[in-house]
């Protein structure tokens, strides 16, 4: 009989091998990501509205991608600490359930920084995150003196960024844009800054697992609006010819993008160019953000395409997240570009991440380049055939992209064989 383990009360935080074999997510560590589940869902909420409203490019790309940033930069500076100083001790537990009480209270500001541009909440729950976090890495400095002065450098650059956010809910509102933009950057600069004294000792298939992970939350999520959606329009009007389009189109979507995302494992091109993993990790935000916008997407082009006209009707919007009042005639071009955009947006910045990593990339540049121009095209037929056909249509392109990067895999693996 084996006895179960026994949690650590403390062990010496020092950095973990890099070569370290069968390294994969721990328990924790997934926890801490379902945590992540509420924050997004929230955000694609809010976009879905503003895309019903017909108010996405003023009022919605701009908040989204704010808060978006919030939560990736969270989650990926928590990823990468991991990485290199996972003690699974006490302390470190009780530092990681403080960050996960800040993702909360970050998504629970959501929905005022998107109605009211007021990012009090938002700014509390990232700041709460960050102390979490500062405090693992003095914790690293003080008992970690091979990694002594990088992580002491992390945690002061870090505290000095954070003061910068909380100043910024002082300023008037019409430097809201142009301060986020100036606080991201600092914050982003903070790992370039602080790791010229020595690189951290990050795994590159722990952090190629990590990302994974955090690609099949946002596509989760994606399923999640879809179903919803789906059942708003089963509750109104029944089975329907355009439901069933309209749900399998969704589906076959988003298994071909889970597809061509995991088609080429990036631990080895991490392991083998360390250097550029910066480039990689730090792009990961734009196809992240991409991810998490065609779930928003689908929900609007669910509700647009089962109502009959190609705009969500009131009922709809009455029975589930998108509240009444808040739609507006919406055209059938403006839903397709709506999930169009940010498809061809997942073509073009897969193919440039895995360049950064990889000397040959899973799927060819060519295919990627015309797949994402085809899918950008294809709004412009929604008049005439409408939002399901639409949906279809941009499953159906993606799934040609996948099956050629399959076949194109097979036939280089037989070339290398022989």
């Amino acid at each position: 009989m084996t006895s179960a383990p026994r949690i650590r009360i403390r062990t010496r935080m020092s950095g973990r091998d890099i070569d370290e074999e069968n390294r994969v997510s721990s328990s924790l560590e997934l926890l801490f990501d379902l945590t992540f589940v509420v924050a997004v869902a929230q955000i694609a909420v809010q976009l879905a509205r503003t895309i019903t409203a017909g108010t996405a490019l003023t009022d919605g790309v701009g908040p989204y991608l704010m808060v978006f940033f919030a939560i990736w930069w969270a989650w990926l500076n928590f990823t990468w600490f991991a990485s290199a100083y996972d003690t699974d001790d006490l302390p470190y537990r009780l530092a990681t359930m403080v960050q996960m009480g800040g993702v909360l209270v970050l998504a629970a500001g959501v929905q005022s920084a998107f109605d009211k541009q007021q990012y009090l909440g938002i700014t509390l729950g990232y700041f709460i995150m960050r102390v979490g976090l500062v405090g693992q890495w003095v914790r690293a400095g003080i008992e970690n003196p091979d990694g002594r002065r990088t992580a002491f450098r992390y945690a002061g650059a870090i505290t000095i960024v954070q003061l910068g956010w909380i100043a910024r809910l002082l300023l008037p509102p019409e430097l809201g844009a142009l301060s986020f933009i100036v606080l991201a950057l600092a914050d982003v600069s903070v790992p370039l800054w602080a790791e010229r004294t020595g690189l951290t000792p990050w795994h590159p298939h722990h952090i190629a697992e990590r990302y994974g992970l955090f690609t099949i939350i946002l596509l989760g999520e994606s399923v999640s609006a879809v179903t919803i959606a789906v059942q708003k329009a089963l509750d109104l009007s029944g089975v329907s010819v355009s439901l069933v389009v309209v749900a399998l189109g969704g589906l076959v979507l988003l298994f071909g993008l889970w597809w061509l995302y995991f088609l080429e494992p990036a631990g080895d091109g991490l392991a083998s160019h360390r250097s550029r993993s910066f480039l990689w990790g730090y792009g990961h935000y734009a196809l992240f953000a991409a991810i998490a916008a065609i779930g928003a997407a689908l929900e609007v082009a669910v509700e647009a395409g089962t109502s009959g006209n190609g705009t969500p009707e009131a009922g709809a919007v009455e029975a589930g997240t998108i509240e009444a009042g808040t739609h507006a005639a919406i055209s059938p071009p403006i839903v397709g570009y709506a999930l169009a955009i940010p498809v061809a947006l997942f073509f073009v910045l897969l193919y440039l991440l895995h360049a950064a990593i990889e000397e040959q990339v899973a799927t060819r540049p060519l295919a990627l380049a015309v797949a994402a121009a085809t899918v950008l095209l294809v709004p412009l037929g929604a008049p005439f055939y409408g939002v399901p056909m639409t949906i279809v249509l941009i499953a159906l392109v993606t799934s040609a992209l996948t099956a050629t990067s399959i076949v194109d895999n097979v036939r280089r693996a037989a070339r290398g064989a022989q």
